[in-house]
């Protein structure tokens, strides 16, 4: 039977590439990482490090053995405290977040967040969706915060709100002073390409494109232009006499989604994160109430394997 040290020690070394750091890591001896990895690899059946002067790496088989030994490891501690009725007390929670959303109210976020489980670490990463649906799958993300869910059996997602991006220019306030051949095309995600696309054809095929919104703004600050930004980004922009709001462009809507492992939908831990996140990124356009008002009377909409 595979003792979960063995996976532990595995995944310590992947990433230190060292078995004396992993020893300190672990505070145990380098015998003791050598002859777990030696015991794992005679589990597995093949070999799972190539030790040279250079240093640590993985072989081909350990490559392929990584992501399952990921899963393992967040299957059990996903199992673990499922049987204890825990509330992930003491251990880490890593949570994905998309790249645009880390500049909006990341401190109340965080704040939020040690609020409701003050004995849990948090991890946060800016990543892109297609990357943290695969980290959910696998076990090395707990929550992601998203743009574009990948709708998979194994991925729950729920809506959380929105957030909105407008069209700021240094050459003008109006469409007409927007200029196809400075015109920087935002392309943050497919839906809001696609909303852009139908919005303003006439600036859909440009020399250059951005995916995210920091780059856009470094863009703006350096250059001269025209491109969309977070609505956040906009406003400094303007008050730091940069940009000017091109006030008849239309404002584009991005929703914003929360995924976890299908396992974990229903736990205490991840409904408390959930509806965290549900007051952290409100609706733009709810009938005259907030996302979290909404939520509250069970109009948040859901997305999961079972409706698709």
């Amino acid at each position: 039977m595979m003792q979960i040290e063995l996976i532990d020690t595995f995944l310590d070394l992947c990433e230190t590439k060292s078995f004396n750091r992993t020893a300190e890591r672990l505070g145990v001896t380098q015998s003791t990482v050598s002859g777990r990895v030696r015991s794992l690899e005679a589990s597995v059946g093949v070999k799972l490090f190539q030790r040279s002067r250079s240093g640590t790496a993985l072989t081909t088989q350990g490559l392929r053995f990584e992501p399952h030994a990921r899963s393992l490891r967040h299957d059990w501690v996903t199992a673990k405290n499922a049987a204890q009725d825990t509330a992930l007390a003491g251990i880490t929670m890593r949570i994905g977040l998309q790249h645009d959303l880390v500049g909006i109210e990341i401190k109340r976020l965080i704040g939020h967040l040690r609020e409701i489980l003050p004995q849990t670490a948090f991890l946060l990463e800016a990543d892109y969706s297609s990357q943290m649906c695969s980290d959910l799958i696998i076990g090395r993300q707990d929550i992601a915060i998203l743009y574009s869910p990948q709708i998979q059996p194994d991925l729950y997602f729920e809506t959380l709100g929105e957030v909105r991006y407008v069209m700021v220019s240094t050459q003008g306030d109006t469409l007409a002073g927007v200029g196809k051949e400075n015109y920087i095309l935002a392309n943050y995600s497919a839906t809001f390409a696609n909303a852009h696309a139908a919005l303003l054809p006439d600036l859909t095929h440009v020399s250059l494109s951005i995916g995210q919104n920091a780059a856009m703004v470094d863009l703006l600050t350096s250059l001269s232009g025209s491109a969309y930004v977070l609505e956040h980004s906009a406003k400094a922009l303007i008050a730091s006499g940069i940009c000017q709001r091109v006030v008849d462009a239309p404002s584009i809507d991005q929703s914003v989604f929360v995924g976890v492992n299908v396992r974990n939908r229903h736990r205490a831990t991840y409904r408390k994160l959930i509806r965290a996140l549900h007051e952290q990124y409100p609706s733009q356009h709810a009938n005259g109430r907030t996302r979290s008002e909404r939520s509250a009377k069970g109009e948040v909409s859901a997305i999961s394997p079972a409706k698709r």
